[in-house]
């Protein structure tokens, strides 16, 4: 660690200029990996919570109480809404017949889970972009240090000083060395943070996309309408 400090230290000012730009790049890029780790554990265990309570009262599935926020509770409250808007339709147009699903009202249904899933997976995966900037910018923002501080050594060198006793020549080797390293310590682990999120996000969306056919079957087989003769 000492031996970035003393980089910095004697790294011009477009140097420390690129330092800081990688340290900020550094912290922003953890920052946000943590709390989206913290933000998908959260939602994972309030998920497979309110999956437990559906399953409990799945003979009443449109009595459930919904207060918490997590997707699996927006698409049952989606699911809730539409649900009762067609049993009130059906019960004004079509006297006698009431409380029951058509296999249109059940796709209509199923259009409405199915853009309801697509909005609660853009919530995971927002921002996510800042970890494939990160991967693709620190490599190059690394890169743009060592060629400045190989640029800084020859010019110093073409102006004649000596290479034992001059700090600047010296600084220069030690700007393009530790930049590049940083860049490469930086975005190693945005790399790795990105494709996990992206798995878990695509696992997640899977794991939406089962509770909603377990939501709609359950509806289904209660409201479904049934032929008879």
């Amino acid at each position: 660690m000492g031996t970035f400090f003393q980089a910095f230290a004697v790294a011009d000012f477009f140097g420390k200029f690129i330092f800081f730009g990688l340290f900020i790049l550094s912290c922003g890029s953890w920052v946000f990996i943590l709390q989206k780790f913290w933000m998908l554990k959260n939602v994972r265990i309030r998920a497979k919570r309110f999956r437990k309570m559906a399953e409990i009262h799945k003979e009443q599935i449109l009595n459930l109480n919904s207060r918490s926020k997590n997707p699996f509770s927006i698409l049952y409250n989606t699911l809730k809404e539409q649900t009762l808007i067609v049993l009130d339709k059906n019960n004004y147009f079509f006297q006698g017949s009431e409380n029951y699903l058509s296999g249109l009202d059940i796709e209509f249904l199923e259009s409405h889970l199915h853009t309801a899933i697509a909005k609660e997976k853009g919530k995971v995966e927002k921002n996510l972009f800042i970890l494939s900037t990160t991967k693709t910018l620190a490599p190059f923002l690394g890169l743009l240090g060592t060629v400045w501080g190989i640029l800084v050594s020859f010019g110093e060198l073409q102006a004649g000083h000596s290479v034992t006793s001059n700090t600047v020549i010296l600084g220069g080797l030690s700007t393009a060395l530790t930049t590049t390293v940083l860049g490469l310590l930086i975005a190693i682990p945005a790399l790795i943070a990105h494709s996990y999120l992206k798995s878990l996000s695509k696992k997640f969306t899977l794991e939406m996309v089962e509770f909603s056919h377990y939501l709609l079957s359950t509806v289904e087989l209660q409201y479904r309408k049934v032929d008879v003769g």
